[in-house]
């Protein structure tokens, strides 16, 4: 199968440079994979990991849960666990093996992250015995919106966070003792499951991906705070339409790894969400073409979702979409199939 629907010159600076579209006559409509609704789980509205012993952590209701082949259990709900306010956007990221171990500011494996988006924002640490501290304070005014780590090394890997602001966003990078510093406070308005590309993403390699709903484009903001466009996705955008969840594909994929994405529950919307995990299984992404190290990318209205591959120059490709209801939040992961 040919992996083609736009090629976008990849690199050029924001500004210079505006990213076609997808039109109508290039963007693939013949859909080789589809979502499909795994999990009925009320209030999801972001994943994270998996663990070293194969479960995800879930961010639902203001609190967190683990799923995996045993099924759904509480997590951190004891004296001194985790809570947040219903409602809100707490996205969340587990600290992997490659930002652990590695002298006294690294942060320790398995470890959940959880964005406190209140007036007093903050970054939450979640340990492995479900015990929540403060872990870092940001700036009073800005709104949390993003959260991954940066596993490549170009950061420093440490734990990024992207947050609105004056109608910006900045970006700030975490080491493991809760410092906090400032990559920038001009990037453009972004929000979701942002991610930091591998070293096959092309020019972008190491640099934080982040998707924009209201314009649906997808921005790499580099170590120095300078932004490129990576594509326009040529779908549908808007506020809660647009691209708003992103993936990269691991190195071991094969047809056993599965991509799964939270559709939130959000009642009187145009999407109102299904409160399930949505699958999207590793047949159906090996049909489209799908490698280790593309980007997937989902919108948050229906889960309209794109592969992006950059090298020489970035080609993004529709792959997929969720029930016409799906409110996609957050990240998109990939596990063996649970």
């Amino acid at each position: 199968m040919i992996f083609v629907a736009s090629v976008i010159i990849a690199g050029l600076a924001i500004g210079g440079y505006a990213a076609p579209a997808a039109s109508e006559s290039n963007v693939d409509r013949t859909l080789p994979a589809h979502w499909v609704s795994f999990r009925h789980i009320p209030a999801v509205v972001d994943l994270a990991g998996p663990s070293r012993n194969g479960q995800l952590t879930l961010a639902l209701g203001g609190r967190l849960s683990l799923f995996g082949p045993s099924g759904l259990v509480e997590f951190a709900r004891g004296r001194y666990g985790y809570s947040t306010a219903r409602g809100t956007e707490p996205y969340i990221a587990r600290a992997p093996g490659s930002v652990a171990g590695v002298g006294k500011r690294s942060f320790t494996r398995d470890d959940v992250y959880a964005l406190e988006p209140s007036r007093a924002p903050a970054v939450i640490r979640i340990d492995s015995r479900g015990d929540a501290t403060r872990f870092a304070s940001l700036p009073r005014g800005s709104f949390p919106n993003g959260i991954a780590f940066d596993t490549t090394g170009a950061f420093g890997r440490r734990l990024l966070v992207s947050a609105a602001a004056d109608g910006l966003t900045s970006i700030f990078s975490i080491d493991g003792q809760g410092a906090v510093q400032t990559v920038t406070r001009r990037a453009p308005r972004v929000e979701g499951g942002i991610a930091v590309a591998p070293p096959s993403f092309g020019s972008f390699a190491g640099e934080l991906i982040a998707p924009d709903e209201v314009s649906g484009t997808i921005y790499a903001v580099d170590t120095r705070g300078n932004a490129r466009i990576v594509a326009k996705s040529g779908l549908a955008h808007g506020g809660d339409i647009g691209v708003e969840s992103e993936g990269f594909v691991p190195s071991g994929f094969s047809g056993q790894t599965a991509a799964y994405l939270a559709d939130r529950s959000v009642p009187g919307n145009a999407h109102p969400g299904t409160n399930s995990i949505l699958k999207l299984p590793g047949a159906d992404l090996t049909r489209a073409g799908v490698k280790p190290g593309d980007l997937i990318v989902a919108s948050e209205g229906g889960a309209e979702t794109i592969a992006v591959r950059c090298q020489r120059t970035c080609i993004v490709k529709h792959i997929a979409a969720g029930p016409p209801a799906t409110h996609a939040e957050g990240h998109i992961v990939f596990a063996n199939a649970l």
